[in-house]
């Protein structure tokens, strides 16, 4: 199986290259090796899978096609939040109350997972936990926001359910009619935890490779044997592939199984007394739209939003230029705002939003697909990747295998996300 190039990316200085400690070394491969298990992808699933096989003892080598974090792991937003698309209740009616429940707690502890790593492998990365708030533009939507709310209550977590006084005290904007804290959930300098982890798993043994992409893979007797761009091979017994929204063609039909679509994030100066009443708890934030604006403010005070962008990569400041509009919209009491960092990722989206865990042949697992909650859901996906492939078994995974599912029509995946963009745009507009 031969892997097509991936696809060319422009390397713009975003906030996090500038501001994280510097990166460990992890020199391209530059012999052929033996391994226990080979690990494809130096993101948050691939490190926290080789740091979690590393303590069980297994001999673990980590190939990226570029440096640790290259992708959306060093590119996002930084929000730790332990949540997916579909609430509680409505994992039970998906999976049924015994296997949902399971997934259900692993997904509430995913964020002590993640602050426990850096507390425990000392992680330079600014860690705050001081909650994720999502806030609405219309009762309608609060309300159910509080219903949500009220579900992760009934299982124990801290939650406070806000109005439009509260809000606007703890955001700092009146725009919201009000909405939801979830305390479990906090901010980090997301490439400097990456960072972290490689530090981490390396203090364990494990070979970390950057500049090193992975051109062919392949069933040799009872090992898989990978090789890379330069023409060094990796042997392996167990393979595990964690490229999430840049997979490209390694393994047939995997890439198909999502869309691709970038997320856009712009960061001002460090905002001085003028910001001290924007999120002056240190929480994150995100609107309740489909296409959601997320927020926050890094450790110097600069302001951060995100949200949907176009397909293709940006080209310059006019492709960010929606997002420094909700800026000026939503906190008009910061006048000329002057922007220092724009830059972009790509997130995996899912048909049914949900994480995917796949083993399509003996000896290999696949993990992709957190639809934007990446930080949170890989690095716990990655834990019980570790616990599947040491020999956990199926039955004892919270997250469901599934079979690979190519979606219908992907080379339309332009299509797709343009149209949608224009349609919840729409619905956004007029509040459906």
């Amino acid at each position: 199986m031969s892997a097509r190039p991936i696809a060319s990316h422009p390397d713009a200085p975003s906030l996090w290259t500038a501001t994280a400690p510097a990166a460990p070394d992890t020199p391209a491969l530059d012999a052929s090796v033996s391994t226990d298990v080979l690990v494809v992808g130096a993101g948050y699933t691939g490190l926290s899978t080789a740091l979690h096989l590393a303590e069980r003892g297994a001999r673990v080598c980590v190939l990226d096609a570029h440096a640790p974090g290259w992708g959306a792991s060093g590119r996002n937003g930084g929000q730790v939040n332990p949540t997916l698309k579909h609430d509680p209740d409505d994992l039970v009616r998906l999976y049924g109350a015994e296997r949902a429940e399971p997934l259900i707690d692993a997904v509430s502890r995913s964020a002590d997972l993640v602050y426990d790593l850096i507390a425990r492998h000392a992680i330079d990365c600014a860690p705050v936990r001081a909650g994720w708030l999502q806030v609405g533009y219309t009762q309608q939507a609060v309300d159910g926001m509080h219903a949500r709310a009220r579900q992760w209550e009934r299982r124990g977590v801290r939650v406070e359910m806000l109005d439009r006084a509260a809000t606007a005290a703890r955001i700092g904007t009146p725009a919201f009619a009000g909405g939801w804290l979830d305390g479990r959930a906090g901010g980090i300098q997301p490439l400097a935890y990456v960072h972290g982890l490689v530090r981490a798993a390396q203090g364990l043994g494990v070979q970390v490779h950057g500049g090193s992409p992975v051109v062919a893979l392949e069933r040799q007797g009872t090992h898989w044997v990978a090789t890379t761009a330069q023409g060094h091979r990796v042997q392996a017994q167990q393979v595990v592939l964690g490229t999430n929204g840049y997979t490209d063609g390694l393994w047939p039909g995997l890439a198909r199984t999502v869309l691709a679509a970038n997320s856009f994030i712009v960061a001002t100066r460090p905002l001085g007394a003028a910001g001290a009443s924007i999120l002056p708890g240190g929480e994150t934030g995100s609107t309740s739209q489909r296409l959601l604006l997320y927020f926050r403010k890094d450790a110097h005070g600069r302001l951060l939003m995100g949200g949907r962008g176009h397909f293709a990569d940006p080209q310059g400041p006019q492709d960010f230029a929606h997002l420094e509009r909700a800026v000026a919209l939503m906190f008009p009491q910061l006048g000329p705002v002057q922007y220092e960092y724009r830059w972009a990722g790509r997130i995996a989206v899912t048909r049914d939003f949900m994480p995917h865990l796949h083993q399509p042949a003996p000896g290999i697992t696949m993990a992709l697909g957190y639809n934007g909650r990446g930080i949170a859901m890989a690095t716990s996906l990655g834990q019980h990747v570790a616990a599947l492939v040491a020999g956990s078994g199926a039955a004892a995974c919270p997250f469901p295998l599934t079979p690979l599912q190519p979606l219908p029509l992907h080379g339309l995946q332009r299509f797709y996300i343009a149209a949608g963009v224009a349609w919840y745009s729409l619905l956004d507009r007029i509040g459906k």
